[in-house]
């Protein structure tokens, strides 16, 4: 139902019911911190293990509890409780939110459990539907490393029920830390146990990484525990799961499920399809796709976070002009941020991936073939930041079924055009990347057009200026790319780590500096924004 009363200029809303720029940069910059841990583990691995079956095996292996967390965890569990934790506490008081906490909790501990034991004694059978083209050799070492890594899902669940509560009560720095917690314990916990059971680092060495995302995940729990405990916050097992709020989390949770994990969907499909591909192709596309989260984590995912609980509120307190505003300021910022680095990512994606990659057992071959993956999977990254935000604000207002019903036709496009790019076109792992940038590209504009039907308008003349804007300045980000590949990386093959290294960062760096002065030129508001608050953050 729309207020009455006309829509407030962001300047005139209270502090508290505008999107805090402030907030989401902290959560950026941790978050970018924990994906640049998160590189620097799988550089670490594709040097020790090369690019090849194994590390294809640690990679599906992964990816089974990997998919659940994005399932119950970092997915529906943790967007679901947020939006009921957060309502529950504006219409009630902290008291009730704490209650509904502790349900929350125990139930999530009592059914991820279960799930972990089902998990184990079934990986052989969840190996074999999600792997297909493994030899055998390969699928019993994927079944192993499955079980070892399964209860990864109960800890991070629990570690994301923490941040949610934490986010709720506008506290975001730590809870976004601590995924780098987790790169740090798995890093450090796995090659050391690794290098024990093998020095040579062959499969057996694998036990020891699976191991250390177990310790890995202990962390990025208990990290978060002593802010909450502050906030005073006091865990008691409670099986009163007969409860409003538990029904409310519940519900939307179900839809939540399918809609708020649709990429990692369709990347596991990906893994299906690439299984049958040969030995390598499920570790590039997993590279690649790591490379294309770096910008997503810094932006997207920081946006995200903070637009969550500030919608939550809006849309209890009916301001709906303020609603449509921060939601749309929100995409503003996320296309602001993400559509250069769409295009720095496409043009420079062979000098990145081998000067991150590209040492130990990683060869050039395969530096190339996840460059190629990494130029397909950028094509999405601007649908993927605001799908962030635009998300977010469907179950704000309740609207939960709405993306359930469009991730369905996501997941089935993409399973429509994996064929098509493998099968028919045969462009490998290539146009499993490109399906899936395609498919994030293709959700974010039906979810748009369903947003702007409920709320009848969602500024998007402003959002056309904003986007023309980008592009002019994108252009000359990209002529800077050009200009660069044709004369300064031009020997790229023949240059050492060091000249590689400097050549990048200065083509990088340079191409930002255009992208900014052009943007500053044609007057973007959204840039002036940021700047603003980058000075004021500096001085």
């Amino acid at each position: 139902m729309t207020s009455g009363r006309s829509p407030q200029p962001p300047s005139a809303r209270p502090e508290a019911e505008r999107l805090n720029t402030r907030a989401a940069g902290v959560v950026g910059l941790a978050v970018m911190c924990s994906r640049v841990l998160g590189l620097l583990r799988e550089q670490i691995c594709a040097a020790l293990f090369g690019g090849g079956g194994v590390m294809d095996a640690f990679t599906a292996a992964f990816r089974i509890p990997n998919l659940l967390r994005d399932l119950f965890a970092e997915g529906a569990l943790s967007t679901a409780f947020v939006t009921t934790f957060s309502k529950t506490a504006a219409r009630s008081n902290d008291a009730a939110a704490w209650r509904l906490a502790n349900k929350v909790a125990t139930m999530a501990a009592v059914v991820l459990g279960a799930l972990c034991v089902l998990g184990i004694i079934y990986s052989p059978q969840l190996v074999a539907t999600l792997a297909p083209g493994f030899p055998p050799a390969k699928a019993a070492l994927t079944v192993q490393l499955t079980r070892i890594m399964f209860p990864f899902i109960l800890l991070v669940s629990l570690a994301a029920l923490v941040m949610g509560m934490l986010n709720a009560k506008n506290i975001f720095g730590m809870p976004a830390m601590a995924s780098s917690f987790f790169n740090v314990g798995s890093i450090v916990g796995g090659v050391g146990l690794g290098f024990w059971l093998d020095p040579h680092f062959g499969p057996l060495a694998l036990v020891g990484l699976a191991i250390g995302t177990l310790i890995g995940g202990g962390l990025q729990l208990g990290v978060q525990l002593p802010q909450l405990h502050r906030l005073g916050f006091r865990y008691r097992p409670d099986f009163s799961w007969r409860d409003p709020g538990v029904a409310a989390v519940l519900g939307l949770m179900g839809p939540s499920v399918i809609a708020a994990s649709t990429t990692q969907v369709n990347v596991l499909i990906n893994s299906i399809f690439a299984s049958r591909l040969g030995d390598g192709p499920i570790f590039w596309l997993a590279i690649a796709f790591r490379l294309m989260q770096l910008p997503l984590g810094l932006f997207g995912v920081a946006l995200g976070t903070v637009t969550l609980p500030l919608l939550s509120r809006l849309a209890v307190s009916g301001d709906m002009g303020a609603f449509r505003g921060e939601l749309s300021r929100g995409m503003r910022l996320g296309f602001l941020l993400t559509i250069p680095c769409t295009i720095g990512l496409m043009l420079l994606a062979g000098p990145i991936v081998s000067v991150l990659y590209e040492h130990g057992r990683f060869d050039a071959f395969q530096a190339g073939e996840a460059a190629g993956a990494l130029r397909f999977y950028a094509i999405g990254l601007a649908g993927y930041a605001a799908l962030k935000v635009l998300v977010n604000a469907f179950y704000a207002l309740d609207q939960r079924r709405t993306p359930m019903y469009t991730s369905f036709v996501a997941v089935a496009l993409n399973l429509l055009l994996n064929w098509i790019f493998t099968r028919h076109l045969h462009w490998g792992h290539r146009g499993l990347a490109f399906s899936t940038g395609c498919v994030a590209t293709c959700n974010f504009l039906l979810l748009y057009w369903l947003m702007h039907r409920h709320l009848k308008r969602l500024e998007t003349r402003r959002m056309s200026v904003l986007l023309a804007k980008v592009a002019l300045a994108s252009a000359m980000l990209a002529l800077v790319c050009w200009a660069s590949q044709h004369w300064l990386l031009a020997g790229w093959e023949q240059l050492t780590f060091a000249p590689r290294l400097g050549l990048l960062l200065l083509t990088i760096g340079t191409a930002m500096v255009a992208f900014v002065g052009s943007g500053v030129l044609l007057r973007i508001e959204e840039l002036q924004e940021l700047m603003a608050a980058v000075r004021r953050r500096v001085l």
